[in-house]
């Protein structure tokens, strides 16, 4: 499983456009979801996200999580983080997750998260989104469940 993290200032999702997520100050988080990911692995990543200190706290350190500065949440699913270009140029997208198992996960994430997050914000599983952000830093994190312990 793989999360980019982007702390934002705002953040939009619009699907043929309509706004189907939006959010002010908080993180915009790119949710790419593999074969042989699952709840447990899930729940690492959602741990690791919602305890990341990424904000500035009253002296310019990033010692401050989400849930100290209030932040939101817009989560948006994209398969395409597991995208292999090691041969050609077109990219192979076969280590990502089955569309089935992508948008349970996809789903069980956007629910654990609501359950600690007030304002949990998404896009539309498979659909051709359009996001929009002002990347605050810019500051951005990638998350790879491979590399948690």
């Amino acid at each position: 499983m793989r999360f980019i993290i982007q702390r934002v200032t705002n953040a939009k999702c619009e699907v043929d456009n309509k706004v189907t997520g939006q959010i002010d100050k908080g993180f915009c988080v790119l949710i790419g979801i593999s074969q042989t990911d699952n709840k447990k692995i899930a729940d690492k990543m959602i741990k690791k996200l919602l305890g990341i200190r990424i904000f500035s706290d009253s002296e310019g350190k990033t010692n401050l999580g989400i849930h100290d500065v209030s932040g939101a949440l817009l989560l948006i699913s994209q398969f395409t983080l597991y995208a292999n270009c090691r041969k050609g140029n077109r990219p192979s997208f076969v280590e990502a997750g089955n569309p089935d198992l992508a948008k349970e996960l996809y789903e069980y994430i956007i629910t654990q998260c609501k359950q600690e997050i007030p304002v949990v914000q998404t896009g539309i599983f498979g659909a051709d989104m359009q996001i929009t952000l002002t990347n605050d830093g810019p500051f951005t994190i990638v998350l790879d469940s491979a590399d948690l312990t």
